[in-house]
């Protein structure tokens, strides 16, 4: 009697223990390893826009040596270059506003690139040399990797967010403190904007 007593009572305990690990220890992993997987993809967005800062002094330098080319446009492109150089997100703290300071600044950037290209087209001897040929290439190619870079982290963020809603994972993510977390946006007219052409 005493002995069954024990088992059933050693069953009862290891019932509730496995209880415990499908409803909470096994979601928490998860959404450790999806929250990391989140740092990631924001990491490989930083490579990728570092990448583009890096390429902006070479293609200055190049526009620079074109006689009479428009200063404010030069200006914009360094004074939009400092600001993004001033602005790191550490992944732990992926806040709504970091996010939006980060894309505001990078916009501007992009803005004053875009103008940058586009009042070079008014220079043929400009457009004429390789190096510049070679920048235009570098900076296309990395704004592909950019806008690849940004699907990849926005897809990681949607895929985490889904699993700590879904219930009991929502339980244990409010327990632990895994709040939904937010991506990129479109910014508004983007889907009307003129694509510049390199």
């Amino acid at each position: 009697q005493n002995m069954s007593s024990t088992v059933k009572n050693i069953l009862i305990v290891v019932g509730v223990l496995l209880l415990i690990g499908i409803f909470f220890i096994s979601p928490y992993n998860t959404m450790v390893s999806k929250d990391e997987t989140v740092k990631k993809y924001w990491n490989n967005v930083e490579t990728q826009y570092q990448r583009r800062y890096e390429l902006i002094p070479n293609l200055i330098n190049t526009v620079k040596g074109v006689a009479n080319f428009e200063r404010g446009v030069l200006e914009a492109v360094t004074q939009a270059r400092s600001s993004v150089g001033s602005m790191k997100i550490d992944p732990n703290n992926l806040t709504p506003e970091n996010i939006q300071k980060f894309e505001a600044a990078q916009s501007q950037m992009s803005s004053a690139l875009s103008r940058l290209l586009v009042v070079s087209e008014q220079y043929p001897q400009l457009r004429a040399t390789e190096s510049f040929r070679d920048l235009q290439a570098q900076l296309e190619g990395t704004e592909n990797r950019i806008g690849k870079a940004r699907d990849d982290f926005n897809g990681a963020i949607q895929e985490y967010n889904t699993y700590i809603r879904k219930f009991p994972n929502n339980i244990t993510a409010g327990l632990f403190g895994f709040a939904q977390k937010e991506g990129f946006k479109s910014e508004k007219g983007a889907e009307k904007a003129p694509k510049v052409q390199f």
